[in-house]
């Protein structure tokens, strides 16, 4: 089945009953064509059931997928792209927290990047972005990571650790998603790097990023473990020559 949406924005949620509705009303009501995916695994806190009463009530343009629990955000991302891709026929398709770190605002001049790149980052570390709200411990964490991934992959994106990013189909389409090893945040940076190697065109949109609004973080120190090994793994992969880049691939009209 084809929605009449062109583009889906893929929403994990685990306890986000505090955020949900608002989220979902705020991107419906963008001046553009756009429907959202709502992944939820199993939260204990009624999101699930918000999520599908949000598809009741926008029928044709909030899907709900249900996993049976927390299985990490990488494979809640995955689902989202099975659900937009095979079922919903999205031609663009855009991931973003549910906690209003990423505020909708900025999708419009995100789609309207994606006229001329592949990839688009909602992006906190070119000019214009930045962050809010955000303690000295949090801004070193970031920065340390971006800087870290980007030298030892060579990634040419600014912000690496995005998690607000929008993927036109074909670019999906010609990775193999279910070979992807990382299911966490790390993931984030695996989509990056494997998106690059393939020659595909990124651009980022400057984004103020806020700390979330309500509930709490869903970053633990086991994911910063975690990701670590991905870029130490990736790393070797590159020095390896493992992903060989592709030429850079012509954009589509």
């Amino acid at each position: 089945m084809d929605a009449s949406a062109e583009t889906f924005v893929i929403i994990p949620t685990y306890n986000e009953a505090d955020n949900l509705d608002d989220l979902v009303t705020q991107v419906l009501a963008l001046p553009v064509s756009i429907g959202v995916v709502v992944v939820d695994d199993n939260s204990p806190d009624g999101t699930g059931a918000m999520a599908d009463a949000l598809a009741v009530t926008y029928p044709g343009r909030v899907y709900v997928v249900h996993r049976p629990g927390k299985l990490g955000l990488g494979t809640a991302y995955l689902a989202g792209f099975k659900k937009a891709m095979d079922d919903l026929g999205a031609r663009r398709i855009m991931t973003m927290d549910a906690d209003f770190s990423h505020n909708p605002r900025y999708i419009p001049a995100m789609i309207e990047m994606s006229r001329f790149e592949h990839v688009v980052i909602g992006s906190r570390y070119v000019p214009g972005g930045g962050t809010k709200n955000w303690g000295w411990n949090r801004v070193l964490l970031s920065a340390t990571a971006n800087f870290v991934a980007r030298t030892l992959l060579g990634l040419q994106a600014h912000d690496v650790t995005a998690g607000f990013r929008l993927y036109r189909r074909e670019v999906l389409a010609s990775i193999p998603l279910n070979r992807i090893f990382s299911s966490g945040y790390s993931f984030l940076v695996e989509m990056l790097f494997l998106c690059q190697r393939r020659g595909w065109q990124i651009g980022e949109v400057p984004i103020i990023f806020e700390d979330r609004r309500d509930g709490t973080t869903k970053i633990s120190s086991k994911e910063i473990v975690k990701a670590q090994y991905t870029v130490f793994r990736l790393f070797v992969r590159r020095i390896r020559g493992g992903e060989p880049k592709q030429p850079q691939v012509p954009l589509a009209p």
